[in-house]
């Protein structure tokens, strides 16, 4: 059956806050362990988008108001939306409430029902999986919104060295609206490998059961950290491009294509050298992709970011097939194969 049933990409949504930080401002931040010169070169941010004090920059209305621009964009009646799955981050304005229940009434889309997913900054392209599943296994569904918003750069102490591969943390939201039957745009292959031998090197230590929030400890110890950098380190070191490209090779077979048919690379931010090694490997030029240095890593909203910039600039066109990629502490890598037009 879901061999039989097309599920495509009706429109998209961003949000992105008015402030930025730049490279020297990061630089700053470090308090000289970083130079301006090595954030940009190394780290490859050149500017974030960072979250102002605004209300509109909570992490639960950015994933909204990025719904609301992609029902802006797709001319979508908000009541015809049947499902909600949102990728809203953990770090948000409250915790323990539900974000696809606050984009269902923020948006009026009072017919849906929501669920929040989460594997951290691969779930976009995990929550798509889910979408394209539940469109192809229900016979009453015909429309699902994958949504949500990020902005665990609240989270990062600039000192600590060990980070360094976090501090292009950004904010922002996205969204996208996939259709069954909709006969172009069409989501193909999907491919996901975890490994949870190092569920909790990484994260947050205090804020849990196990060492609650207090007084004491709020201001310096509730945020990222490398709980046992270097376990996490040779992992990643070791496996993650060869899981990426495993990712990226069972997406492309369960799609009926190969590396020669990828026109355009949607992948998330990563240091500069890890980018341009990764369209080495897919024999890919940096034409064929966009390195978001202007805009930082905005955890699970990057690979809508990039499909988005790549339809306004002309690198995505009828035709082209788009390898999406993301990765998620945890950890988590994922592919997937769009076929535009």
């Amino acid at each position: 059956m879901t061999d039989r049933i097309n599920v495509g990409i009706v429109g998209l949504g961003v949000y992105l806050p008015e402030r930025k930080m730049t490279a020297a401002e990061i630089a700053a931040a470090t308090g000289g362990t970083w130079s301006e010169e090595a954030v940009v070169r190394k780290l490859g941010i050149v500017e974030k988008y960072i979250p102002s004090d605004r209300a509109c920059d909570g992490t639960q209305e950015m994933g909204a108001l990025a719904a609301l621009d992609c029902l802006k964009q797709t001319g979508m009646d908000p009541l015809d939306i049947d499902v909600i799955l949102c990728f809203t981050e953990e770090w948000k304005e409250y915790p323990v409430t539900t974000s696809a229940c606050y984009v269902q009434n923020r948006i009026g889309a009072r017919n849906a029902w929501g669920i929040d997913v989460q594997n951290r900054c691969c779930t976009s392209v995990s929550a798509m999986k889910l979408a394209k599943d539940i469109l192809c296994s229900d016979d009453e569904c015909r429309n699902v919104l994958v949504c949500g918003g990020y902005r665990n750069c609240d989270l990062i102490d600039y000192t600590d060295k060990d980070l360094s591969f976090m501090y292009n943390l950004a904010a922002g939201g996205g969204a996208m609206l996939l259709r069954k039957g909709y006969g172009k745009n069409l989501l193909l292959g999907t491919h996901l490998i975890s490994d949870g031998s190092v569920v909790h090197t990484a994260g947050c230590p205090v804020g849990g059961t196990v060492h609650p929030v207090t007084g004491e400890n709020y201001r310096e110890d509730f945020k990222l950290r490398l709980m046992d950098a270097p376990k996490m380190k040779s992992l990643l070191n070791k496996t993650s491009m060869p899981n990426w490209l495993r990712c990226i090779d069972e997406a492309l077979r369960k799609s009926g294509k190969t590396r020669g048919d990828i026109g355009y690379l949607d992948i998330l931010h990563i240091k500069r050298s890890g980018h341009r090694g990764m369209l080495e490997s897919l024999g890919l030029s940096e034409e064929q992709s966009i390195y978001l240095e202007h805009h930082g890593h905005v955890g699970q909203v990057d690979q809508i970011l990039s499909l988005k910039l790549a339809l306004e600039t002309g690198k995505v066109r009828p035709g082209t097939v788009v390898a999406m990629i993301a990765a998620g502490i945890g950890y988590t890598w994922a592919a997937n194969v769009i076929q535009w037009g």
